[in-house]
């Protein structure tokens, strides 16, 4: 029960995400740092950077406004 909960989470969540470049993975990790703790755009970029994940500010903005209406 829970795979098939995880799968259509992902399944709906890569509809949202269609067409864009970088691994679900980042963009939900991205996303959740963002949400779940108080850290600025650009201070997720340098988290991320320190991780050996280049992403601009700006997309981080871009992912959450599209994956946080759908979760």
């Amino acid at each position: 029960m829970l795979d098939f909960r995880q799968s259509l989470i992902n399944s709906i969540l890569r509809k949202v995400l269609k067409r864009l470049h970088y691994p679900l993975e980042v963009m939900l990790t991205c996303v959740r740092w963002y949400v779940a703790y108080p850290l600025s755009l650009r201070n997720i970029e340098e988290m991320m950077q320190e991780r050996g994940v280049f992403v601009d500010h700006s997309n981080v903005h871009r992912w959450a406004i599209k994956v946080l209406p759908s979760l």
